[in-house]
């Protein structure tokens, strides 16, 4: 498994909507309403050979209310 961060910004106003969907999905390990130019940052852990583009697209960006993501892959923890 290996952990991405995928930060959304919502539609004004539907910000707890979003959150409570993605929250059904049980995809997410840990999710947070964050300042600035984001709204939620969530943090994910997909199988090695998961295809990140497609699982986000299809998992987590189309979600009603979803206006624009960003998805930052790791590679090691310090």
């Amino acid at each position: 498994m290996k952990p991405i961060f995928v930060q959304l910004r919502c539609k004004p106003g539907k910000t707890y909507e979003v959150a409570d969907e993605i929250y059904k999905t049980e995809l997410v390990s840990e999710l947070y309403s964050t300042s600035g130019d984001w709204d939620l940052l969530l943090k994910i852990y997909v199988e090695d050979d998961e295809e990140i583009g497609h699982f986000v697209n299809e998992k987590i960006a189309s979600i009603a209310n979803i206006e624009r993501s960003l998805t930052t892959i790791t590679f090691r923890a310090f």
